[in-house]
């Protein structure tokens, strides 16, 4: 055995038959897979079986019209002292149009084998101790991890899935002097990655895992690796949007405001997120055994009423009620079974005297309502339409404050939402957006039940056609967090943070926060920030303006500790949150629908940022000292 090359004029791959792993020459700069690296996959037991413990490996050129790179094929496992027919093809080409490295795994038999995930292709040596080497991360909002950078990354939420928070763009990346590559997964509904960096490095490793399409690996899978010379996280983020545009997921704000104009309204709007209904049940986690009397809270729909004039008074021009617990059980209680309006806090008619006046005030409303979580005492609940794993169980939690639940089949959430929303727009509440909880924030479902059986794709289209019956109705959509396979009809978000701001103040940060999301998708988007000023911390205010973003006026978090609501001590007095979020505003309206063309750190300091906009806007700031600086072209 020895090395087999292929490859373009440009990009040269070579393969090492023995290690089973590649390097690719590009631009002059060689990339390698770490020798630590091992080819794999999982079985559901755990049981790791290695490629190279394949009875039958076969190496052959790979030529296409295209491209040209190199086939492996594997037959023959011997796994538990039996053996398998399981068997499965790489393919490692190089496209001559672009020199991109594609890496493919496809799955030619799979009988006998109870799949958990392939570890296929590897992860880059990357282990240089310096600063000057990073990872570039999707976690949220997005960061870099320096190689030399102090704290562990390693764990990440919902287990590194893509199209999560973990992943709001189904890609990563790594940087060094001279030199970078994106890593794009091109079919993230199934995949997911993992990230291995010690406390003060000295290296960083990052890599793909496929997971199983109700238990298979089912289909094709592909990674597109491009390689570029001296480069920023600015340039992968330019590539990725590239890919954004070429695939159809880039759709801008200003073509879904030509859909619906109220999107010019939301610009510049202030957002207010309150809550009318709380009922915490027995067995919820977040149920008070000490002081069980506050379970349960209520504010009459009254009371927002009056709160909505008293912002008008204010001279508040813009603004957008998010509202919570407005159905009869409160919040996150019986979903999908969440009408009618709250009885006790004014029923049908206190909500729509809210929405009268929010109308009157020129003003917006969007109703919080949820279509994952599926309550066991919900009048409508039934098993056959929950989540059904292959052996046929249901997913079972008592976390949130309704208590025990499983998930809703995704195949039966438009029908709900058709069914509650007309149902609200009956009673002439005047809705102007729709906040579907969780849709892009979590993983894709699956379902095995034969009635109605779905992958993660699948369940990902039907989230995507709750969306589009909402703009059907002249009604925008909103979800939790932002993902891209969601571009073409969300409109905006609960936010789209960096991952630091849901910790408490203090906790070890994974990485340096940089905008990784809003470099490829700020023209696309539109994302509130949270204000909070956390005495000797970071003002938030000034990544609101860093990011071209709207800004909460107030935000009462749905549970405390949860969602970045921590310490309340910090919210200022209302008139200076007004004139605060004035200024947030008023640079909103000018670059919401402007790309984000390059964000960058000032002297080789990390606190000192500056992002610019496509009309030539630049924001500039220094949290050592929370001070700020906007320059706009027509100032010159």
């Amino acid at each position: 055995m020895g090395m087999i090359t292929a490859g373009s004029k440009t990009v040269t791959l070579c393969l090492d038959e023995t290690a089973l792993s590649y390097t690719v020459t590009a631009n002059g700069q060689e990339w390698k897979w770490s020798k630590q690296y091992c080819a794999e996959f999982v079985l559901k037991d755990e049981t790791r079986i290695r490629f190279s413990d394949s009875e039958s490996i076969v190496h052959t050129p790979w030529k296409t019209g295209v491209g040209s790179g190199i086939r492996s094929t594997y037959s023959g496992f011997t796994i538990h002292g039996q053996s398998v027919p399981f068997s499965f093809e790489t393919i490692a080409w190089v496209e001559d149009a672009s020199g991109d490295v594609y890496f493919e795994f496809i799955p030619l038999h799979e009988e006998g084998l109870e799949l958990k995930a392939i570890y296929w292709p590897g992860y880059m040596e990357f282990d240089q101790n310096s600063a000057d080497w990073y990872s570039v991360l999707n976690v949220m909002q997005g960061l870099i991890v320096p190689n030399n950078w102090e704290n562990e990354v390693s764990k990440l939420a919902f287990e590194g899935q893509m199209c999560t928070s973990s992943a709001y763009m189904p890609w990563f990346g790594q940087v060094r002097p001279n030199a970078g590559y994106i890593a794009i997964c091109k079919h993230p509904w199934d995949a997911a990655y993992q990230v291995e960096h010690p406390a003060n490095g000295p290296y960083s490793h990052v890599s793909v895992r496929w997971l199983p399409s109700l238990g298979k690996t089912a289909y094709r899978r592909v990674m597109r690796y491009t390689f570029l010379g001296a480069c920023s996280y600015n340039d992968l983020c330019k590539v990725y949007r590239t890919y954004a545009k070429e695939t159809g997921l880039f759709t801008s704000l200003a073509e879904k405001a030509a859909k619906n104009p109220l999107v010019n309204k939301l610009i510049g709007s202030a957002v207010v997120h309150k809550g009318i209904k709380t009922h915490v049940a027995p067995g919820s986690y977040y149920y008070n055994d000490a002081q069980p009397e506050k379970n349960d809270q209520l504010v009459p729909f009254a009371q927002r009423t009056a709160e909505i004039r008293k912002y008008k008074e204010k001279g508040v021009k813009k603004l957008y009620l998010h509202l919570d617990g407005w159905g009869d059980p409160g919040y996150d209680n019986k979903h999908p079974d969440y009408l009618p309006a709250c009885r006790a806090a004014g029923g049908w008619k206190g909500l729509k005297e809210l929405s009268d006046t929010i109308e009157e005030c020129g003003y917006m409303l969007g109703l919080h309502d949820q279509y994952r979580d599926y309550y066991f005492d919900a009048p409508t609940f039934d098993r056959e339409f929950a989540c059904q794993a292959p052996d046929g169980t249901i997913f079972d939690m008592s976390r949130w404050a309704g208590g025990r639940q499983s998930y809703l089949c995704a195949t039966q959430a438009p029908y709900y939402v058709k069914r509650n929303f007309e149902e609200v727009l009956r009673h002439g509440i005047h809705l102007q957006a729709a906040y579907l909880d969780v849709f892009t924030c979590n993983e894709g479902d699956e379902c095995d039940n034969p009635r109605h059986r779905m992958t993660r794709k699948e369940c990902f289209e039907y989230r995507s056609a709750c969306f589009e019956y909402l703009s059907s109705k002249g009604i925008l959509p909103s979800s939790e967090e932002v993902t891209d396979w969601a571009m073409k009809n969300l409109v905006f978000a609960h936010y789209g943070p960096y991952d630091f701001m849901l910790q408490p103040p203090g906790t070890p940060r994974k990485g340096i926060p940089v905008p990784l999301f809003n470099l490829v998708y700020h023209d696309c988007m539109i994302l509130p920030w949270p204000m909070d000023y956390p005495q000797g911390e970071e003002d938030y205010m000034l990544y609101a303006l860093l990011n071209g973003g709207a800004a909460y006026l107030d935000k009462d978090g749905a549970y405390p500790g949860c969602d970045g609501a921590f310490d309340e001590d910090a919210q200022l007095q209302l008139d200076k949150e007004i004139e605060r979020c004035r200024i947030v505003a008023s640079l909103q309206e000018r670059v919401a629908k402007c790309e984000m063309v390059k964000h960058e750190f000032l002297d080789g300091d990390w606190k000192k940022q500056r992002t610019t906009f496509r009309d030539g806007t630049t924001v500039t700031v220094d949290f050592h000292d929370n001070r700020y600086k906007i320059f706009t072209p027509d100032r010159l």
